[in-house]
């Protein structure tokens, strides 16, 4: 097989091995080989490129580091951006082919490598979005190591002119997040009473309304929308994934439909049948880690087959411990990495990647699928109209598509409801899936 690149640094690194087996299948390079060797190196008849202080050959793609990916610590780093190829970057170099680390800047984005850092915390104890650099230097919305790769693949073709490259297709993958199954349905009698003593000293006349044409079976609940969706797969060919709550009691962040509830148990076991299905953990097992197998193994029990899926109930990571425990408790893909107070990419990315745990500078099995919409960050934090999160859905399409990366987007079955509030949100998600699948 015939080997397309050969990379030369003068000291190998796990760092450097995980970013460029994360970035160069990316580009679609399939073949390349990571050398010390400089006498190879030089000999070699593939294309070449030089990740070291100095040139070394006449035939080589020179990129100049930074110390980052050969240190084994972390530490506060030094951070200037500036501008290339219209796009904002940082750790200048000399190099004259590309004047930044882009295997270093990349690393740091990725890697999340600021989270490990002291930061502040906002409301629910999670990293601030205000935080990071994405934000601060106004790259949140765009996936910029997807759009440097663009340029650094159009760098390569232009320097190396018979550079091969395999194309990557855009990809789209709907997710779902079940917090609460149903509005009223499969609640019990407890929970339905409060509810009523709730609407009558609130004067929700209508909500009481509804509740009891639900419950004597006049009318579908309002959270029921998996017909409506399944309909939408079938009519777009789309393969989306859902996240279930499986709490066992219900807390202050924790109020889904009882794991024990028959119904809810047929609702699993249908949905698994037709689409992957994965844990939402709850967040009383980020304060107490041994509920996160608990609800696990309750939905494998459930659905009878295997849940290597999970995100994170409020997006409550905190690196690197919650991976490790969703890695210890046998989850190996995880969709939590994204914001949950404001839409963006939060690694800067829009690819599945391995997880790097920077605590032990080693590549985990976790992969990594990150997302940049969800429904309740345009509802809830950024206070925008059905218009205008149709126009900013549309926005992420539009730009992860231009790079041809994976568009994960989240919705909530109690935001896209047949509701008078809801109808607006529930038009628009049909209307964008209809105007680009």
């Amino acid at each position: 097989m015939p080997m397309h690149f050969i990379i030369y640094s003068t000291v190998t690194t796990p760092r450097l091995q995980y970013i460029l087996s994360t970035l160069l299948p990316a580009m679609g390079v399939n073949h390349f080989l990571v050398t010390t060797n400089l006498a190879a190196f030089r000999q070699s008849v593939a294309h070449k490129i030089n990740y070291s202080p100095q040139p070394v050959d006449a035939n080589e793609f020179w990129i100049a580091p930074s110390n980052l990916l050969f240190q084994k610590n972390m530490k506060p780093q030094t951070i200037e951006c500036f501008k290339w190829e219209g796009l904002p970057v940082f750790f200048k170099t000399t190099s004259p082919h590309i004047p930044f680390d882009i295997l270093a800047a990349s690393f740091y984005l990725v890697s999340r490598y600021e989270e490990y850092l002291p930061h502040t915390y906002d409301e629910y104890g999670r990293y601030a979005h205000t935080n990071s650099l994405a934000f601060s230097q106004g790259f949140l919305q765009m996936p910029l190591i997807n759009c440097w790769l663009e340029k650094w693949k159009h760098a390569l073709q232009q320097f190396f002119g018979d550079a091969k490259f395999s194309p990557r297709l855009f990809n789209y993958v709907p997710t779902y997040d079940i917090d609460m199954a149903w509005s009223y349905f499969g609640k019990g009698y407890l929970r339905n009473a409060a509810g009523y003593v709730r609407g009558i000293i609130k004067g929700q006349w209508a909500d009481i309304a509804n509740r009891t044409k639900v419950l004597l079976s006049y009318t579908d609940d309002p959270f029921d929308v998996y017909q409506w969706l399944d309909n939408l797969h079938r009519e777009h060919s789309l393969m989306p994934v859902y996240f279930f709550l499986m709490a066992q009691k219900p807390g202050r962040y924790d109020k889904n439909i009882s794991p024990n509830n028959k119904y809810f148990k047929l609702l699993l076991r249908k949905i698994c049948v037709m689409y992957k299905t994965g844990i939402h953990p709850s967040w009383q097992s980020g304060d107490a880690g041994y509920l996160l197998l608990r609800e696990k193994n309750l939905l494998v029990k459930t659905v009878g087959k295997p849940v290597i899926d999970s995100r994170l109930h409020y997006v409550r990571i905190t690196l690197p411990h919650t991976y490790e425990a969703l890695l210890e408790a046998g989850i190996t893909n995880d969709h939590s990495m994204g914001y949950g107070t404001i839409n963006g990419f939060r690694a800067s990315y829009c690819l599945p990647h391995k997880w790097y745990n920077l605590a032990t500078e080693t590549v985990t099995a976790l992969t990594i699928h990150p997302f940049c919409y969800m429904d309740a960050n345009s509802f809830f934090e950024q206070k925008l109209t059905a218009q205008q999160a149709g126009e900013e859905l549309q926005h992420y399409y539009d730009v992860v598509k231009q790079v041809n990366g994976t568009l994960v987007t989240i919705f909530h079955n109690h935001l896209i409801c047949d509701t008078p509030q809801q109808q607006p949100w529930r038009n628009m998600y049909e209307q964008f899936l209809q105007d680009n699948f």
